[in-house]
């Protein structure tokens, strides 16, 4: 089950009977659980990046273009001791140009022109001050194992360095990395400026 920064969710469960006769009546019941301990996701310089202005000649015509790497500190604070991860979404999704599934999109330039893309590196995990390791769930949190980027569709958390379980924790401390690719020049049209406007949202999930 997961929850998002709001404090309650539920889920509707609609049960009926299998009697080949129609019933008379039906049941309808909202489940979910109450945490007494929220979470708030941090991002240090409050998660803006800027490259700044870009030469189009200055850009590779059959190649990417790393643009930049930038360094911030992410952070998950809890109010207590929390089983919790962190879900990215790429708000601009179907943009990334790389074909890496774990890539995150630049945006669209020209109609249909994908921009360059995104990646991420997140290593140095601690929890509560301790050194731990960031782990990554493809399937909704049924399953974990090792991974050191945040992607599109996949939960981070963390666990302690001999295990690959999700622990519960208060404060959640990793150093992320930030690659800015640009696509190759021949792929672009640039006769004017276009905006750089990648934009990843990163939403606390309750485990």
């Amino acid at each position: 089950m997961s929850k998002s920064l709001n404090t309650l969710i539920a889920s509707l469960l609609l049960a009926g009977s299998g009697s080949s006769f129609a019933a008379s009546s039906i049941d309808l019941s909202v489940r979910g659980l109450i945490t007494p301990s929220a979470c708030a996701p941090s991002l240090g310089n409050g998660g803006q990046f800027d490259v700044g202005k870009i030469a189009a000649k200055d850009l590779k015509v059959n190649e990417y273009t790393l643009i930049d790497e930038m360094l911030t500190q992410l952070t998950v604070t809890c109010e207590g001791p929390t089983l919790m991860a962190i879900e990215p979404k790429d708000n601009r999704a179907g943009s990334q140009v790389t074909g890496d599934p774990l890539d995150f999109g630049l945006g669209l330039i020209n109609g249909n022109e994908k921009l360059g893309a995104i990646s991420t590196l997140v290593e140095y995990a601690t929890a509560d001050g301790v050194a731990g390791r960031a782990i990554d769930s493809a399937d909704g949190g049924v399953t974990w194992g090792r991974h050191r980027s945040l992607s599109p569709g996949q939960l981070t958390s963390v666990a302690n360095t001999t295990t690959y379980a999700p622990i519960p924790v208060q404060v959640f401390e990793t150093r992320m990395s930030v690659t800015v690719l640009i696509a190759p020049a021949s792929s672009l049209t640039l006769t004017e400026e276009v905006p750089i406007d990648g934009s990843i949202t990163l939403t606390v999930r309750y485990l």
